[in-house]
């Protein structure tokens, strides 16, 4: 076996990329039954995104993150690559059904929140572990999608719910997505205990 299918294996990547796979195919085929329009709604997109996001988590570390920390292999690129690695997915995911009778969209507002939720969980998970780090991203985007707000103040607190032209939700996006891509890869996922 390969080193690259080592890690995937390790990281549980293949079950993540069927749970994602199969939780966009079920939302993509109830818009696609119900919906009255072509493109979903941004709650939806949002919602389907964050999913996306939040079953992806548990990859960024393996069973054991202190080995990730005694191994001799230069870790920070790996990690970087997984991030960015899941960030194509789930974008390729979700805009290959531009073309379809149900799509999401518009493109600008899911790279603007797959990057922004994905950096989220990175930065989550170098302070909670792997196992926690979606907590915030799904707690965060539920209430911003519910509750979203104008203003400047408003559209940086609920980013993720803004317009896809939204500037300060632009902004806040790129933060996060910075944020997770320096932070993961240099600190790894917190320790968790022996028993988890």
């Amino acid at each position: 076996m390969t080193w690259t299918l080592l890690y995937l294996r390790s990281r549980r990547v293949p079950l993540a990329l069927g749970a994602a796979l199969g939780g966009a195919a079920t939302v993509w085929a109830l818009c696609l039954a119900f919906a009255t329009e072509r493109d979903a709604t941004p709650m939806v997109v949002v919602m389907t995104v964050t999913l996306l996001v939040v079953v992806l988590a548990p990859t960024l570390a393996g069973p054991d993150e202190s080995l990730d920390r005694t191994a001799s292999m230069r870790w920070p690129r790996r990690r970087a690559a997984h991030l960015l690695a899941g960030l194509v997915g789930v974008l390729l995911v979700l805009l290959a059904t531009r073309h379809t009778g149900a799509r999401f969209g518009p493109a600008g507002l899911v790279v603007r929140d797959a990057a922004g939720l994905l950096g989220l969980t990175a930065l989550c998970a170098t302070v909670l572990g792997a196992a926690r780090s979606w907590f915030v991203p799904l707690a965060w985007t539920a209430v911003a999608t519910l509750y979203p707000q104008g203003g400047a103040g408003g559209a940086v607190a609920t980013w993720q719910a803004q317009p896809a032209d939204s500037r300060a939700a632009a902004l806040t996006a790129v933060a996060l997505a910075l944020g997770g891509l320096i932070a993961y890869p240099v600190a790894g996922p917190a320790r968790g205990r022996p028993s988890e």
